[in-house]
């Protein structure tokens, strides 16, 4: 009977410990879960500024200089379908962000299109107007990648953390999956000729 006593008593210690160590590895989990959230709102707010500044930047463009419609025409479509994509960031899968990336890549290109056609009106770059919003675009270009890095580096963490034994165990358990990064566009990895 004492034996019997014992082994229940060693086996609810031992379910307890399993327990304990399983409810550990969840809370260590959940806190990394919630920071790649966070820095996914903060690539959206970097993004979203972007697309607040383009209707300023592209009026102030249009106002300046008689311009080619069809840029700015592409300036304002990038905009507004990149505007339209949006991804949950609780479960980000690879196709969604990689449909996110593609249309800001657009808006990427349509300002760079922009920006290429504008050095032919030196009078719309000596505007203070004009200046202010382009040093505001290129400000927020720097957030943007600050803001990619740093999700891409939160759920690198995150990742790391749930496909390690055994806690890749308690994450299926839970339903904690994967999430996907951020990458370089197509093309940036061919160095651009320069020549004079």
């Amino acid at each position: 009977m004492k034996k019997g006593i014992i082994t229940v008593i060693v086996i609810a210690v031992i379910v307890l410990l399993i327990i304990s160590w399983g409810v550990g590895i969840y809370n260590k989990i959940v806190p990394m879960n919630e920071k790649v959230g966070t820095e996914w709102s903060n690539v959206e707010t970097q993004y979203q500024r972007r697309a607040d500044l383009i209707p300023n930047f592209v009026n102030t463009v249009k106002g300046a200089a008689a311009f080619e419609q069809e840029t700015l025409t592409r300036v304002i479509e990038a905009r507004a379908k990149a505007t339209q994509v949006t991804v949950d960031p609780s479960n980000i899968t690879p196709a969604q962000l990689q449909q996110f990336q593609a249309a800001q890549n657009e808006v990427s290109s349509a300002l760079s299109r922009l920006m290429v056609v504008v050095e032919q009106y030196p009078e719309l770059k000596a505007t203070q107007n004009y200046r202010d919003l382009q040093v505001a675009l290129e400000g927020t270009e720097n957030r943007i990648s600050v803001a990619r890095n740093n999700f891409n580096d939160a759920a690198r963490t995150y990742n790391t953390f749930i496909k390690k034994f055994p806690q890749n165990m308690i994450a299926a358990m839970t339903k904690f999956t994967q999430r996907p990064y951020f990458e370089a566009a197509k093309g940036t990895e061919v160095a651009p000729k320069v020549e004079f």
